[in-house]
């Protein structure tokens, strides 16, 4: 399995906009405030909902939902591997391939045609009198 760490379970901040503690969702402003014992059983209602609501999610999801994100990414892995990065590298060949083609037409047909054009508009001069 590897260095799996069971502390910090999201090292490069993926999920950072899904953070939400009771503060963040629940405010009283000055002059709006309920009695204390409210505020904190609703405090403590918040966070045990949270949390439960959230492990009930992950003990009948997570394990399918691994499963199927997994699968996915394999396919997805699998699909780049053996079709997409040998086609591009096709296309790649097949380009420049094609590129030599069109350059040598170019040099060949408009080369001489634009050298002849350079040599006539050199000898152009303009006087302001």
């Amino acid at each position: 399995m590897g260095d799996l760490d069971m502390i910090n379970r999201d090292p490069n901040d993926l999920n950072d906009h899904v953070k939400v503690s009771f503060e963040d969702v629940i405010a009283e402003p000055d002059g709006a405030h309920s009695i204390d014992c409210v505020w904190t059983c609703a405090f403590c209602c918040f966070n045990c909902s949270k949390n439960c609501c959230y492990n009930l999610f992950t003990i009948f999801c997570a394990i399918p939902l691994a499963f199927c994100w997994g699968c996915q990414f394999a396919c997805i892995t699998f699909e780049h591997v053996w079709h997409i990065t040998p086609c591009l590298r096709i296309f790649t060949i097949n380009c420049g391939c094609a590129q030599k083609f069109v350059g040598t037409c170019m040099q060949c047909c408009l080369g001489p045609l634009c050298e002849t054009c350079g040599l006539l508009f050199s000898n152009i001069m303009v006087k302001n009198n």
